[in-house]
């Protein structure tokens, strides 16, 4: 069974559904966190045959703004994780070596890196006219996975025109998700994904202490964005419901499967060193287990985690830095796996049918047999 033309898409909460236990932010999406932006560039261009450097385009950009203060001059406390290293993420050695993050973040197919990095510089020194004069270096982060199934990888359509595109319409507020940006040519469990997003809120101190939720303590905010394009059908979990099992149809036209990528940005307002935001970061991996994923041999399992609960200003010579304290990390860390966790899904269910290049097509996800499926195994809808 196919999904119907015109199917409306919705995210899993949409459908009554709740994964975990915590509370999310207003938009339930890492724009949650305050002074986190996205914006999306979609190409869609073209059908029929491949005709490598022309088309058809199934492709695009997503950037992620961590803050709204001048750019370049500010940075975030930053780290970058790897799962399985099928994959690429430029500027990660500036990341690795100074736990700090001087650029947006962008996400892109994967032999777009290049240009979008380059189209990403120019953006900055736009903004920032010091730069590589007395201003010295930035650092453009830019991460990828592959759309060739459904668009032309070959004709590296995403340029400066693109990445301009989503950094300037970069906005607060709910995060268009499915085939938007980075996520247009993408499948995840071999329905077509794309673009998720998923918030939580968590109480420590006071009270709480370490999560309780007794009152009194300090709000702080775990965001998660992915771009999913990894996994077989009969991995899928949702919610721990073994769906890629029930549901088996709707598979790619394409013959083999593909493997794929996913790449995973987690975002936090709680104050943090750049080794906590890695111990943070790392729990997004299990969220993704959760999910059904094992990171396969041939996929990019990338992690990328930043916190702006310490805005640097590059400009002066000493910081004062907050940091939890260690003991306190706990509802982070459960805050994190439960947004990744629902991201990964809100992808696949917020995605639509595609019919990209040679024909090929990926079928979103049933939503209404999704539900029965869930309902099937106990999972009651709210309300």
């Amino acid at each position: 069974m196919r999904t119907a033309a015109g199917e409306k898409r919705a995210r899993l909460r949409d459908l009554g559904f709740d994964i975990g236990l915590l509370p999310t932010g207003k938009w339930n999406a890492i724009t949650d966190v305050a002074g986190v932006s996205v914006g999306h560039c979609t190409v869609i261009r073209g059908k029929g045959e491949l005709r490598p450097g022309h088309g058809p385009v199934r492709s695009g950009v997503t950037a992620i703004i961590q803050h709204d203060r001048p750019p370049w001059w500010t940075r975030v406390k930053a780290a970058i994780e790897l799962l399985n290293g099928s994959g690429e993420i430029a500027g990660r050695v500036f990341v690795d070596e100074m736990g700090e993050m001087d650029s947006p973040i962008l996400l892109t197919s994967s032999f777009n890196v290049p240009r979008v990095a380059d189209a990403t510089l120019s953006y900055m020194m736009a903004q920032v006219p010091e730069l590589g004069r007395v201003a010295g270096y930035a650092h453009p982060v830019v991460a990828e996975c592959s759309d060739m199934m459904l668009s032309d990888m070959q004709g590296r359509h995403i340029g400066e025109a693109e990445v301009w595109a989503a950094l300037e319409g970069a906005a607060t507020g709910p995060v268009a998700e499915g085939c938007v940006g980075g996520g247009t040519g993408l499948t995840c469990y071999q329905f077509k994904s794309g673009i998720g997003t998923a918030s939580r809120v968590v109480e420590i101190g006071g009270d709480g202490a370490s999560g309780g939720g007794g009152g009194r303590g300090n709000l702080y905010t775990v965001g998660v964005l992915v771009q999913a394009n990894h996994g077989v059908r009969s991995q899928l979990r949702v919610d721990g419901v073994p769906v890629g099992l029930a549901i088996t149809d709707n598979l790619p036209s394409w013959v083999k499967p593909v493997e794929g990528s996913i790449v995973m940005v987690v975002a936090t307002d709680a104050p943090l060193s750049s080794r906590q935001v890695r111990r943070v970061t790392r729990r997004a991996a299990l969220g993704l287990a959760r999910t059904g994923s094992t990171a396969h041999n041939g996929s990019g399992d990338m992690l990328i985690g930043f916190s702006t609960g310490n805005l640097i200003d590059h400009r002066k010579e000493v910081h004062e830095l907050r940091m939890l304290d260690n003991a306190m990390l706990n509802p982070l860390f459960d805050a994190c796996a439960e947004a990744a966790e629902e991201a990964v899904i809100n992808s696949i269910t917020a995605a639509t049918t595609m019919v990209g290049r040679d024909g090929n097509v990926a079928y979103a996800m049933p939503l209404d047999r999704l539900a029965e499926v869930l309902a099937a195994h106990g999972q009651r809808r709210r309300g």
